[in-house]
């Protein structure tokens, strides 16, 4: 007895070290996770680059100054160039108008629902006349203050040195003009025009270089020059700083994976032996934290490492390292016992038996069982089924034959009934193809048609459905992504605020809440304007338009952006004039949308085709250009809202526009598609013709 004892406490002392060895294990994984995060800015990509010029630092070094270098040529120019309305075009002031014309609508009394679009319109010209005609000015101060902004950062700079122009304005920090000079560096940027010239060569292999020239990409003409140039002094430093910071990463990285290695075998380990005393021993122990239920331990556990993070989320980790294995070893320890509880069930082949939700319906299937083993309601089904016809037999003496009539009658109803019940059970079950069989004619016969038929609609049902659900995940994803960006921007300079008390950053850091912010509501105005469509709660007012006359005027409004973005539009149509049945308003705001997908996409000096062609009863316009970017989705998803190529994934839209058109175009009665081949985007509108009987 006294040999079996110690064996036992000897194997305890055993698991209780090797439990020991897990969670310090476990903590150190925590910590070195915590440790590689921390260093580098979380770039743990460095343990697997072999040079600086390969590396991510190297980039992050000259990224932002040629971004803010682009943004100020490509967009402001300069001072003056602002101050003439340079920025502003009139698609932008358009916009601007919208978003006052949403402000006005909720928030002001006078907007009225009963009436129309255009009623609303006019009164909200009368009610916002001063806040409109300020609109031009509060844009060139936004763009001023922006612009200033940039200068500011820009100015600020030393190292790299420097050198941009677009062959009017130059922003340099340098006295150096010539390309030639910056080249005598030991490294260098040299981008004129469409051209680009980087030193030393194997930079060019660097996987994070496009996150520059996507940036110069739609910047560059031949006017524009940048120049960008690493001193020897400022190089030497930042590649000493990289071989540091990979120093410290690569043994975080080691630490990481000795770590772990000792976390899976100690857990493995205990795994295996927990509830036994050894390999060897086949009987199973349980104690008295296995009395828990396990969906109650579940959510135990979930509980445990949620306040976990949330602590160290509170203690900012991982900025306070120092305090990582003190939180991690006390929750850990918590966690794992419940983990080890569940392994014992798992053995004890009892995991699913011991939930609380299993004891209840147990509980609940034991007293109907009780309820039916009684009789009560058994023997007076059966003295109605069965007493009441021999009662009748009895009393009469032709009933014997009636009997036997009803009950063949019955039986065969009963069938009947058993095989539209199998049925409707099997299609209940998901076996939505199953078709019930049901001879003859009669009332059955009819209700296992009409099930087959309902059968039918229900595939068709569940298609739809679950196409829809898929969407609506879509969606909400999508929706999610793009409207948490500025929002965790706002939250984060929010906090950056509340303890910030430089005057100088607070500037800096309400300009970017202003840029977040204004972000948001153009996201949430396109979201708001996209419902409405999609509902049809919009009022139409179909009138005779003349179709050609509409998009000529059209593009006689966006040609300055037709111009920045030289592209040459062709413009194809009957000689005949062509007239539509359509609401003008509507109509233009779809065509409008496919021509901001245009200018957003279309690849620069490209042409845009646009066809009329006369069908007869209907109007076809066929908008057609060469998309800047790979077309790697289907012409489904991208009608879908919030898609947008993956090429195109840090532009500024939406991606509601074409949902938009689709929803107006379907509301005047008329069709909306588009068509992918190859690159070559099509977006095609299908309108009614204008009758004149």
């Amino acid at each position: 007895m006294d040999i079996r004892l110690k064996k036992y406490s000897h194997s305890m002392t055993t698991k209780l070290i090797v439990f020991m060895i897990m969670l310090a294990c476990f903590s150190g994984v925590m910590q070195a996770i915590a440790n590689l995060v921390s260093v580098n800015d979380g770039d743990v990509g460095i343990v697997f680059e072999d040079n600086y010029f390969f590396s991510e630092s190297y980039v992050r070094e000259s990224e932002n100054l040629i971004s803010e270098l682009t943004r100020l040529l490509g967009k402001y120019k300069s001072e003056e160039n602002i101050l003439k309305g340079g920025t502003i075009n009139k698609d932008d002031q358009r916009m601007e108008e919208q978003n006052l014309f949403s402000e006005f609508q909720i928030d002001s009394k006078s907007y009225n629902p009963n009436l129309s679009e255009a009623e609303n319109y006019e009164k909200f010209k009368v009610d916002y006349a001063d806040k409109i005609s300020e609109l031009k000015d509060q844009m060139i101060k936004r763009d001023l203050r922006e612009f200033h902004f940039l200068l500011n950062n820009i100015e600020e700079v030393k190292d790299p040195l420097y050198y941009a122009s677009d062959g009017v304005n130059v922003y340099t920090n340098s006295t150096m003009k010539d390309k030639e000079q910056f080249k005598d560096y030991p490294s260098y940027m040299v981008f004129e025009g469409y051209k680009s010239d980087i030193y030393p060569k194997e930079i060019e292999a660097n996987k994070y270089l496009n996150r520059i020239t996507m940036e110069l990409d739609e910047w560059g003409t031949e006017n524009h020059a940048m120049y960008v140039a690493f001193p020897k002094k400022f190089l030497d430093s930042k590649i000493n700083e990289w071989k540091e910071k990979k120093v410290n990463s690569t043994k975080g990285f080691y630490y990481l994976l000795g770590f772990s290695a000792g976390f899976i075998l100690s857990f493995l380990y205990l795994a295996f032996v927990t509830g036994r005393k050894s390999f060897k021993d086949e009987e199973l122990r349980l104690y008295a934290v296995d009395k828990l239920y396990i969906d109650l331990n579940i959510l135990l556990c979930i509980g445990l490492i949620t306040l976990w993070v949330l602590i160290l989320d509170f203690l900012e980790i991982p900025n306070n390292l120092n305090w990582v294995i003190p939180i991690t070893i006390p929750f850990s320890a918590a966690c794992f016992v419940l983990i080890l509880s569940m392994v014992r069930h798992v053995k004890n082949r009892t995991l699913f038996k011991h939930t609380l939700i299993y004891q209840i319906v147990k509980g609940l299937v034991q007293f109907v069982r009780n309820v039916y083993d009684s009789g009560n309601v058994g023997v007076k089904t059966v003295l109605i089924v069965i007493g009441y016809p021999l009662l009748i037999a009895l009393t009469f003496f032709m009933f014997p034959i009636t009997i036997g009539f009803a009950a063949w009658f019955a039986l065969k109803k009963v069938k009947s009934f058993k095989a539209i019940k199998d049925g409707v059970e099997r299609i209940k079950n998901g076996e939505i193809q199953h078709s019930i069989e049901i001879g003859g004619k009669g009332e059955f016969a009819n209700l296992a048609a009409n099930i087959n038929s309902i059968t039918d609609g229900l595939k068709n049902a569940v298609e739809n459905e679950l196409k829809s659900e898929r969407l609506k995940t879509e969606l909400i994803t999508n929706v999610s992504h793009d409207i948490r960006t500025p929002l965790t921007s706002i939250i984060t300079y929010v906090d950056l605020l509340k303890n910030e008390k430089d005057l100088s950053k607070i500037a800096e850091y309400t300009e970017v809440l202003d840029q977040k912010s204004k972000r948001l509501k153009f996201l949430t105005d396109d979201l708001f304007e996209a419902a409405k469509a999609s509902s049809g709660n919009i009022p139409v007012h179909l009138e005779k338009i003349d179709i050609e006359s509409l998009i000529t005027q059209g593009l006689g409004e966006v040609s300055e952006k037709i111009e920045e973005l030289n592209l040459e539009f062709k413009f194809n149509h009957p000689n005949a004039k062509v007239y539509v049945t359509a609401d003008g308003k509507l109509l233009w705001r779809s065509i409008e949308n496919v021509l901001s997908n245009i200018f957003k996409y279309a690849l620069k000096g490209s042409r845009v085709y646009i066809n009329i062609e006369d069908l007869g009863k209907d109007i076809l316009l066929t908008f057609k250009n060469i998309s800047a970017y790979e077309l790697n989705i289907s012409a489904d998803e991208l009608m879908e809202r919030f898609k947008r190529g993956d090429e195109s994934r840090s532009s500024q839209g939406s991606g509601l526009g074409l949902s938009i058109a689709k929803s107006l175009i379907d509301i005047q009665k008329g069709k909306f598609m588009i068509q992918i081949d190859g690159d070559l985007f099509k977006s095609i509108i299908c309108i009614p013709k204008h009758s004149n009987e």
